[in-house]
């Protein structure tokens, strides 16, 4: 009996009718002949409510007692769930993240999972039983408890079905798959079919919401067989493969964005071969993720050195350098918020140049002044202020006709 892993977002679940929507599909696949492991979100705002508790005890909570507290918003799901699953005949277990079996590194809010022990899961699956799991954490082999991050249940639910050999995992969302763009900015957006491991990782670490980065690299590495389809209607979604096998006549495949965008500049590093590894390793140790990285060389022999960071990482960046000025050797530090990231993505890309000389027309046309620029084999990146994000990625989305149905699925 194959086995299908099925994730819930916290919106498929944020009311007790929807609860019961999502065990009536649970059921349907179970009766299909497969074992079936659901994992799920915390139910709605549950997690904003949670962070907003903590807010009001202090403006600065222990890592440690946030991932406590913010655990317990799945407990809620997967019991909910399990309940409404038992009520309709069938046997159901729920598991926090722990007894699922994921374990993780000692990173506390932002975990990355190292192993999945499945015994348990094993066995429950084999009594015939489904097993209603947490997303979002895991435990420490020393038994701290632990999340994984935004888009955590995501990532739980590729790692279940990678460790179990799963048929498939299906992430259920209230959007009926991957899109061109984000519909609700860019209504000319359209659902893709299919899309590439590659370029759907590249989609989610610029911004595209629709799936975490970690959940799309876990698939890719362990050739999870991922969709995307809606929690509600009942329509194909979009498959995440390695090679995509439609619309391979385009160059460009989707455009992402993402604001609250901050662009710190350290002024006169002093010495740039030992100064340059000082800075990320400081950030790195810190768990700062750094993206865009711009150097240039001053009078004097001194360098500034710009990076692209987000926002909420802003005052924590700046702290922990300030305390390695020393060390470091540099004069002073500056950012300048109010910016965003818009992105074009596609493998097609490689082999056909001008596609960022066009990018850069179009952004001109539009009077959009570029003041970052990013770019790899299969995306193009360009910082721009926050004011013009939405008309950026619009104007992109139409020059490279995204909108247009392609004749492969026609």
């Amino acid at each position: 009996m194959g086995t299908v892993v099925i994730k819930f977002g916290g919106s498929s679940l944020s009311t007790t009718d929807k609860i019961k929507q999502a065990a009536k599909r649970i059921i349907n696949i179970k009766k299909s002949g497969k074992n079936v492991v659901a994992v799920v979100s915390a139910m709605g705002k549950t997690t904003d409510q949670l962070l907003g508790l903590a807010g009001q005890i202090t403006d600065n909570p222990a890592k440690r007692e946030m991932d406590m507290l913010l655990a317990t918003g799945e407990q809620v799901s997967i019991s909910l769930l399990t309940m409404a699953l038992t009520e309709m005949g069938e046997q159901a277990v729920s598991l926090t993240g722990w007894q699922a079996g994921i374990v993780t590194e000692k990173v506390h809010s932002n975990a990355r999972i190292v192993d999945v022990k499945t015994d348990h899961l094993e066995e429950i699956l084999q009594e015939g039983k489904i097993a209603v799991a947490a997303g979002f954490q895991g435990v420490t082999e020393d038994g701290e408890i632990t999340t994984l991050g935004r888009g955590g249940s995501d990532t739980t639910a590729v790692a279940l079905a990678a460790a179990l050999g799963a048929e498939r995992c299906s992430i259920c969302t209230d959007v009926t798959g991957v899109f061109t763009s984000d519909p609700r900015y860019v209504p000319q957006a359209r659902k893709l079919s299919s899309i590439s491991y590659d370029e759907m990782l590249e989609l989610a670490n610029l911004g595209a919401g629709v799936l975490h980065p970690r959940a799309v690299e876990f698939a890719k590495n362990h050739n999870v067989s991922l969709e995307v389809r809606s929690s509600v209607e009942d329509e194909e979604g979009t498959v995440i493969e390695e090679e995509v096998s439609m619309e391979k006549n385009l160059i460009v495949r989707g455009v992402a964005f993402e604001d609250q965008i901050t662009r710190m500049t350290v002024f006169g590093l002093s010495n740039e071969i030992t100064g340059l590894p000082a800075i990320f390793s400081t950030l790195a140790a810190n768990h700062i993720d750094v993206d865009i990285i711009i150097q240039s060389q001053i009078e004097g022999g001194k360098t500034n050195l710009s990076f692209s960071i987000k926002n909420k990482d802003r005052q924590e960046a700046v702290q922990v350098l300030e305390q390695e000025k020393d060390a470091i050797g540099f004069e002073h530090i500056e950012c300048e918020t109010g910016l965003a990231k818009v992105s074009i993505v596609g493998s097609g890309m490689v082999s056909n140049p001008g596609v960022a000389a066009k990018m850069f027309q179009v952004l001109a046309d539009k009077n959009i002044q570029i003041k970052m620029v990013s770019t790899s084999e299969i995306k193009v990146s360009a910082v721009v202020d926050s004011d013009c994000m939405t008309e950026a990625a619009q104007s992109l989305h139409d020059a490279f006709e995204l909108g247009v149905l392609q004749s492969a699925e026609k």
